[in-house]
């Protein structure tokens, strides 16, 4: 990787990314930039990449999960906290279904930018340049709004280092404690619809009076206190990510500092393009969403540019085909994984492949179709005889109105009540968790499976 360079990528083709009109103003951002301390460091990166490659041999599990695109406006500790409180708890009942570690990472502290599947947008017969995220212009339909305006970066590091240091401080401060936790999560379980996960979570109590029961409490063992939580974002823009691009000592490589993981888009994955230029040079794990276009030549092209030491952990590929196109899509690539002998985590994106426009509107995501992909995700891994390594879910800890279905029953109507998405609709608290104990039921099946198999 000797020849690679964080610049590299500007001599590539780019979409999805913004034209500033003031290059000086952009140059000066840059600068300040590059001055900045970078926002996650290479020891937490290649600890992540560890606890990744676990994950790819069935030796822990990723929960991946957080905005669709992180506001500016909606930015406040509440909303981190009620986030990072949901993954804890999916976290709980995944660990307990799995019986392995659930690798933690959110979507934060850096999810600022989002691709579009057109350039501009027609309202009331005005055409606009869409929306991109906050950290590129503004969602108002003004001209005005819709420049793209580079100082945007330097609010987004901000927001995103305020993020990061209030999600270490939940991390270690003892609002993670496992028992806080689950006593968080039985309050989900007391309604009558819920009462279907009342056991798993009774079981989880047994298992925790256990625990104090043999002397292993949180007080006696710290590690009960604290977790391990990571952050990631799709690396769109790429200014941002060059400008906070640090060289390790320890190690001679970049690191990409805007996060603990970034990931490449399926609207941005061209084996030639500036986004794959630029991943393949940092040290960081790194992430490709794998849609129904990607085809099996690209697939070997893209794992030999990102992961050409075939290192455990580097490479993420978040499988998002949409329910009922998991079959057509998601063997064929297993397939080319197991012929080119690559050494990946499969994880699973329910939310982009089933999203739809509902009857009055809104554009959500039905419950039952982002169970039903997962469910088709494990059951095809179940028949390869491969490891389905995670779950990546667009999600909020609030009690938003914006995916219809689960235990609360979301309906149509009642999308309008607190819909509060920039972009995509997400997973409530409620929803989200219910999944967690649907994975949760998927991971213990699988354990059985396994077990059964060695007997």
């Amino acid at each position: 990787m000797s020849e690679w360079q964080k610049t590299n990528w500007r001599a590539k083709p780019r979409v999805q990314m913004p034209d500033y009109t003031d290059q000086a103003a952009l140059h000066t951002v840059e600068a300040q930039l590059a001055k900045y301390p970078p926002l996650v460091f290479a020891g937490e990166a290649r600890r992540l990449k560890s606890a990744l490659g676990a994950a790819s041999r069935g030796e822990a599990f990723l929960l991946q999960g957080g905005d669709c695109a992180e506001s500016f406006d909606q930015f406040s500790a509440n909303a981190i906290r009620d986030t990072f409180k949901v993954m804890l708890q999916m976290a709980m009942v995944l660990t307990y279904g799995a019986k392995v570690p659930v690798v933690k990472v959110g979507r934060m502290a850096g999810q600022f930018a989002k691709p579009r599947s057109a350039p501009t947008e027609t309202v009331g017969g005005i055409e606009l340049p869409s929306y991109r995220g906050d950290i590129i212009n503004e969602l108002a339909f003004t001209p005005e709004s819709r420049i793209p305006d580079p100082s945007k970066m330097l609010q987004a590091y901000t927001q995103a280092a305020a993020t990061l240091n209030l999600l270490r401080a939940f991390s270690t401060g003892g609002y993670a404690d496992v028992n806080q936790v689950h006593q968080w999560t039985l309050g989900f379980t007391e309604g009558e619809k819920a009462a279907k996960y009342r056991d798993l979570a009774n079981r989880i109590s047994d298992t925790l009076d256990f625990m104090k029961a043999a002397g292993l409490n949180s007080d006696q063992e710290p590690s009960l206190q604290t977790v391990d939580f990571y952050t990631s974002h799709e690396a769109l823009l790429l200014e941002y990510e060059e400008a906070l691009c640090r060289l390790d000592s320890t190690s001679g490589k970049w690191l990409a500092g805007s996060g603990h993981m970034i990931w490449i888009g399926d609207r941005t994955r061209q084996p030639d393009g500036a986004h794959v230029e630029f991943a393949r040079g940092v040290l960081n794990p790194v992430g490709l969403k794998c849609g129904p276009t990607t085809t099996a030549e690209d697939l070997k092209v893209l794992m030999a540019k990102l992961n050409p030491e075939n290192e455990e952990g580097r490479l993420t590929l978040i499988a998002r085909f949409g329910a009922g196109n998991v079959g057509d899509h998601l063997p064929r690539l297993i397939k080319t994984v197991q012929n080119e002998g690559a050494k990946v985590l499969w994880t699973c994106d329910p939310m982009h492949g089933n999203t739809i426009k509902s009857a009055t509107g809104y554009k959500t995501r039905p419950f039952e179709s982002v169970l039903r992909e997962v469910q088709d995700f494990f059951a095809i891994h179940r028949a390869e005889g491969t490891i389905p390594g995670g779950v990546h879910f667009e999600m909020t800890g609030q009690d938003v109105t914006e995916c219809t279905g689960g235990v609360r029953a979301v309906t149509d109507e009642d999308l309008s009540a607190r819909y509060h998405t920039a972009c995509d609709p997400r997973l409530n608290a409620s929803q989200s968790l219910e999944l967690a104990f649907l994975v949760a039921e998927e991971l213990s099946a699988l354990r059985e499976n396994r077990q059964a198999a060695v007997v």
